[in-house]
C-alpha cells in the first residue's frame, strides 16, 4: 500500500497530502486579511511556496491551480501579482471564479496540485 503524508492534520483538513509524487494543497488564504487584492495574493503566494519547500518541491512543478476571488474584478490584480511570481512558461491549468467566501475579507484562496 501506498504511503499518504498528511502535512498538519486536524479535524476537517490537512495544510497538504502528499501521494505517488504529487502534493495536493489546502486552499489557501492570506494570513492578514485587512490587506488589498495585491498583499492578499503575495501571501498566499508566499505561503504556497513554503507548502511546496515542505514536500521537496517548488513552484515549477504546479500542475493545477484553482482560485477563488470574492470579486471578479480583482483578476487582473491577483493576474498581475501571480504571473510575476511564476517561473516563465510555467504556467499551470488553471480556474479562477468569483466566490461567497467563508470570511467577507478574505479576497483570495488558492490551493495548487503539484508534483514532485
Amino acid at each position: 500500500m501506498s504511503r499518504i503524508i498528511r502535512t498538519e492534520p486536524n479535524a476537517i483538513l490537512s495544510k497538504a497530502v502528499e501521494y505517488h509524487g504529487f502534493i495536493f494543497t489546502q486552499g489557501v488564504v492570506a494570513a492578514d486579511l485587512s490587506k488589498g487584492i495585491e498583499e492578499q495574493t503575495k501571501s498566499v503566494l508566499d505561503q504556497l511556496d513554503e507548502i511546496l519547500e515542505v514536500h521537496g518541491t517548488d513552484k515549477t512543478r504546479i500542475l493545477q491551480a484553482q482560485i477563488w476571488v470574492k470579486d471578479i474584478a480583482d483578476r487582473t490584480a491577483l493576474n498581475t501579482v501571480w504571473s510575476a511570481w511564476l517561473p516563465e512558461n510555467m504556467a499551470p491549468a488553471r480556474a479562477c471564479v468569483q466566490a461567497v467566501m467563508a470570511d467577507p475579507k478574505i479576497l483570495v484562496e488558492i490551493m495548487l496540485t503539484t508534483t514532485k
